[in-house]
């Protein structure tokens, strides 16, 4: 039999973003292009700031699933660069995932967001990030991002 499958809550990244920028209907959905503008990253072993460049590219399928693939990098305290590539899909009520498109508040808790953050790093102190799996939950708020990670023991 193989090992129960645990999670432990790691750190929070809150992303700043800009506007949205859309690339229109592409046939299978709309692109949505939002520029990831800065941030923090607060947790217990990890701390930093959200560098000022990347993106979340998504796809807002027909029935609007959101599709979603940021790519990002922070900083920590401690001097070491993190790249983050963070896939996922939201997922919700239309009349709630409209109100958001709108910069309007919604319920974090009405709206299914998942993600898969994975990492890279030069920084020894850091390469554990590159050993493990995570998983996260996140809200979108209309001037950030909210992602509450967790490794996957």
């Amino acid at each position: 039999m193989a090992p129960e499958l645990q999670t432990r809550y790691v750190f929070t990244i809150t992303a700043r973003i800009a506007e949205v920028t859309s690339a229109g209907d592409i046939g299978t959905g709309v692109r949505r292009i939002i520029p990831i503008i800065g941030g923090e990253v607060r947790g217990e072993t990890v701390n930093g700031k959200v560098l000022s460049f990347g993106a979340d590219f998504q796809i807002i399928r027909p029935n609007e699933l959101i599709e979603l693939e940021a790519k990002y990098a922070f900083e920590t305290d401690d001097g070491a660069v993190v790249y983050v590539e963070n896939k996922g899909i939201r997922f919700g009520p239309v009349e709630l995932l409209e109100r958001l498109k709108r910069g309007e508040p919604v319920d974090p808790k009405l709206i299914y967001f998942r993600t898969v953050p994975k990492f890279e790093t030069g920084a020894e102190k850091y390469r554990w990030l590159m050993q493990h799996i995570f998983v996260a939950s996140a809200a979108r708020h209309a001037d950030r991002v909210v992602i509450d990670v967790h490794q996957v023991l």
